[in-house]
């Protein structure tokens, strides 16, 4: 057995850095050390556990099994050790300067981001905070590494492996121009599936199944424009006679400043539930708690706790 006294801790963190960035050379850099004394912290390592530990490839240094079960071990208690040693030092989010990145969608993005950039202004003015495209990356190894601190989005793929908590449900709806020449509330769905519509065409989680309804009643095969994400929809609508099926959230962002309007579709959709989603290794951690905190305040159609 191994016990604490048979270790350095300063080859957990090391362990950790290259967990994380699976390349000696930035592990060094961030470490300040050079790479041989990185790679003799790995051989230590590795005599100390009987194991490779990490294994180098073309995509960088690949964590073993072994590996893999100690990673978050390995990161709750050098966290911690961490705040142990800094009990004066909290999460002050009028002070900090911390950087946080968040996965979204693009529809996601365009119905978070100004209120959470009025919000960041108003309550942490020196914090940096960055969105990348969910379905753009490894989202599960993203967040685990905690290159990614919080997802947003209907990510139902993943929901069983990450800490998540419900934002809000919404139902997909109709959007078109103001004055168009044919639609109308209680439509029935032979005039709705016949006006030309414009498709978004992504495939992916979770409109996958709102396209997979498209085309049973035969939308898809008549439509003659297809667009590969929500963020031109607006525009497109706004100006052509096409209308667009999307989430409620986005329609009513949109209708004011693109004078769309918007009804409920005469086909059987399914809805829509968002979540924040975030590791379990970094579910203590005082900034991203507040950054959850803010965003069930902001955007919980429930405004309870977590």
């Amino acid at each position: 057995m191994i016990e604490a006294k048979d270790i350095d801790l300063n080859l957990l963190v090391v362990f950790q850095e290259v967990f994380q960035e699976r390349q000696i050379s930035t592990v060094a850099r961030k470490l300040n050390l050079s790479q041989p004394a990185v790679s003799n912290a790995l051989a230590r390592l590795r005599k100390t556990f009987n194991d490779p530990l990490f294994v180098r490839t073309s995509h960088g240094m690949q964590p073993t099994p072994l590996a893999q079960q100690l990673a978050e071990p390995v990161a709750a208690a050098l966290v911690s050790i961490t705040k142990a040693l800094n009990q004066h030092d909290t999460f002050d989010s009028a002070r900090s300067q911390r950087n946080f990145t968040i996965a979204m969608t693009d529809v996601g993005e365009m119905y978070f981001m100004p209120i959470l950039i009025e919000q960041c202004r108003l309550l942490a003015p020196q914090i940096h905070l960055a969105t990348v495209r969910a379905n753009s990356i490894d989202l599960m190894a993203e967040m685990e590494t905690g290159r990614i601190d919080l997802a947003l989005g209907a990510f139902d793929e993943i929901s069983g492996a990450l800490y998540h908590r419900r934002l809000f449900q919404q139902e997909y709806v109709c959007l078109y121009r103001q004055h168009h020449p044919t639609m109308r509330e209680g439509m029935n769905a032979k005039d709705f599936v016949q006006t030309p519509h414009l498709v978004v065409s992504t495939k992916e989680s979770p409109y996958d199944k709102i396209h997979q309804a498209m085309e049973k009643a035969g939308m898809i095969a008549r439509a003659s424009f297809t667009v590969p994400h929500f963020a031109s929809v607006p525009y497109i609508v706004s100006t052509t006679d096409l209308i667009a099926i999307v989430p409620q959230k986005l329609a009513s962002s949109a209708a004011a400043p693109f004078r769309l309007q918007y009804c409920k579709p005469p086909l059987k959709l399914p809805s829509l539930q968002t979540n924040i989603f975030w590791h379990r290794r970094f579910a203590q951690d005082e900034g991203n708690q507040w950054l959850r905190q803010l965003l069930v305040r902001c955007f919980s159609d429930t405004n309870g706790s977590e």
